[in-house]
């Protein structure tokens, strides 16, 4: 409740009501049970490969099925290409409060493990398959290798799942639909509400007319890559990107199909 947040802020002061509101929210059960089942996760891929899949338009130039029998970290409205990649993601993370708000009956029907961001909590049920992650913005935050403590937006729900690989193990992470690039206006993080088809996604009604969302903010989703891939490459770990045509500058680029090479040779024999 904002109201009571204010009234406490103006007699206790602001830190002391932060203090406070943290406090509460560690007594929430949806929060004791979500860090308890986070927990299950920890290095349970240990040493493994995996990919996290973005929303760009590129998606639509990628052999999505390549990544059948991959594991896989789906975001957002990814559900939307499942028919057309002819797979569901092993993992679905979703932390912004608008896209959780307007797609949370879309978002419970999955059947993947979920994690949602917990100021999102109220829009959406915590089921069994439903994790709720304690996730923070702004500048005060890092890359979190436990999240138990927390877990850092780093201004792209792409900066979370590379937070969850980290956490479960994966020694290899590579970005799949990862563009980096936007058709918009605006100030980053500013709420939009859609007029019209949408450029930006592999899918014109992906924030289709009448939706709302928030301006990218690239700047800011630059640095957090940074601060992932030091953390990483510290700790013997590399995060590629192998999206096509990407624009993101951050991570050693690697061509989507060199890494299906059995695949790649099969499907080229079946054009053929």
């Amino acid at each position: 409740m904002k109201w009571l947040d204010s009234a406490i802020a103006q007699i206790a002061g602001k830190k002391r009501q932060l203090a406070l509101s943290r406090f509460l929210e560690k007594q929430d059960a949806r929060y004791r049970t979500s860090m308890r089942r986070v927990q299950n996760f920890h290095n349970i891929h240990a040493g493994r490969r995996c990919f996290v899949i973005g929303n760009g338009p590129s998606l639509n130039q990628t052999d999505m099925s390549l990544l059948k029998d991959e594991i896989t970290f789906g975001t957002n409205r990814i559900y939307m290409n499942f028919d057309k990649m002819g797979f569901e993601t092993t993992y679905h993370v979703c932390v912004n409060e608008l896209v959780v708000e307007q797609c949370a009956s879309d978002i419970a029907a999955l059947k993947m493990p979920k994690f949602i961001g917990w100021h999102a909590r109220e829009h959406i049920d915590l089921t069994p398959d439903t994790t709720f992650l304690y996730t923070r913005g702004g500048l005060r935050n890092w890359f979190f290798t436990d999240l138990t403590e927390g877990c850092w937006e780093g201004s792209t729900v792409t900066m979370v799942s590379l937070q969850l690989a980290f956490y479960m193990g994966f020694s290899e992470v590579y970005l799949v639909g990862v563009d980096h690039r936007y058709k918009f206006e605006g100030t980053p993080h500013a709420a939009q509400v859609s007029q019209g088809e949408d450029p930006n996604h592999f899918n014109g009604n992906y924030f289709g007319k009448g939706f709302k969302w928030h301006l990218p903010d690239l700047e800011g989703s630059e640095m957090s890559y940074r601060v992932a891939d030091f953390v990483n490459r510290q700790h013997g770990r590399q995060i590629y990107d192998a999206t096509v045509g990407g624009a993101l500058q951050i991570f050693p680029k690697v061509d989507f199909n060199s890494l299906f090479p059995a695949k790649s040779q099969g499907n080229l024999k079946e054009a053929a």
